[in-house]
C-alpha cells in the first residue's frame, strides 16, 4: 500500500493496483513451402513478409527467364536477325585498288542495309558534306579521331558509289567511276598519312580531297 499526507496532516491510504495479466499478439509465421508444393517440417519457419520477398524474388526469375526466351525467338523469326558474321556487301564495278583489289580505308564489322539507290545517293552526299565539315578536327592532337571517323563516312560511300554506277545509265557508269575512283584514291592516302601521324601530309591531302567532295556533293544533288 502507498501512504499520501494531504494539507490537514492526515494520512491517507490509497488502494493497490492490482496486476492484469499481459496479452501479447501473436506473430503470423508461415511455412516454407518446397518448389513440389509441400510443406518442409524440417525447416524452421519464417516470417510472412520474409516468405513474400521469396515468392516476389522465384517470380521475377521465371519472368525475366520467360522474357528472354521468347525475345530470342523473335529475333529469329522478325527477318532482321543475322545468325553469323556480317556480310560483306560485293562490288561489282572497278571501283577497287587495282594493286590491292579493295580499299585500306575499309572498316569491316559494319551493316550495310539495303536503302536503295536514292537512299545512297542521298547517303553519298550527306557524307561527303560531313567530311567537307570536318576540317576544324583536322589538328596534329587530333589525328587519330581523323582516321576513325574518315574510316565511316567513306565504307560507307564505297558500297554506296558501287550501288548507284550499278544503277546509273551506260553514259554516266565511266564518269561515276573515274570520280569515285579519284576520291577513294585520296581517302588512301589521307588515312595512311593520318595512321602515320603525320600532321603536314594529313593537312595537304585532305586539302587536296575537298573539291572532290564538293563534285560529289553536286553530282548527288
Amino acid at each position: 500500500m502507498a501512504h499520501l499526507v494531504n494539507l490537514n496532516g492526515i494520512r491517507e491510504t490509497l488502494p493497490a493496483i492490482p496486476n492484469l495479466p499481459r496479452f501479447q499478439k501473436p506473430q503470423k509465421r508461415a511455412k516454407i513451402i518446397s518448389f513440389s508444393g509441400t510443406k518442409t517440417d524440417n525447416l524452421e519457419e519464417q516470417p510472412a513478409q520474409t516468405t513474400r520477398r521469396v515468392a516476389l524474388g522465384l517470380a521475377s526469375i521465371a519472368l525475366t527467364a520467360t522474357i528472354a526466351s521468347n525475345g530470342i525467338s523473335l529475333a529469329e523469326d522478325n527477318g532482321w536477325w543475322i545468325d553469323g558474321p556480317i556480310p560483306i556487301p560485293p562490288i561489282y564495278n572497278n571501283i577497287a585498288n587495282e594493286k590491292t583489289g579493295t580499299r585500306s580505308f575499309l572498316k569491316n564489322g559494319i551493316y550495310m542495309a539495303n536503302i536503295g539507290v536514292k537512299g545512297s545517293m542521298y547517303r553519298l552526299k550527306k557524307y561527303a558534306f560531313d567530311l567537307l565539315a570536318m576540317a576544324d578536327l583536322v589538328t596534329p592532337d587530333t589525328l587519330n579521331y581523323v582516321r576513325k571517323y574518315l574510316r565511316l563516312k567513306s565504307t560507307f560511300m564505297y558500297y554506296d558509289f558501287d550501288k548507284v554506277i550499278s544503277a546509273a545509265a551506260v553514259s554516266d557508269k565511266q564518269p561515276l567511276t573515274d570520280l569515285a575512283n579519284r576520291l577513294f584514291d585520296k581517302f588512301e592516302m589521307l588515312e595512311e598519312a593520318a595512321r602515320m601521324k603525320n600532321f603536314s601530309q594529313t593537312e595537304s591531302y585532305y586539302t587536296s580531297t575537298t573539291p572532290i567532295l564538293q563534285e560529289v556533293m553536286d553530282r548527288m544533288g
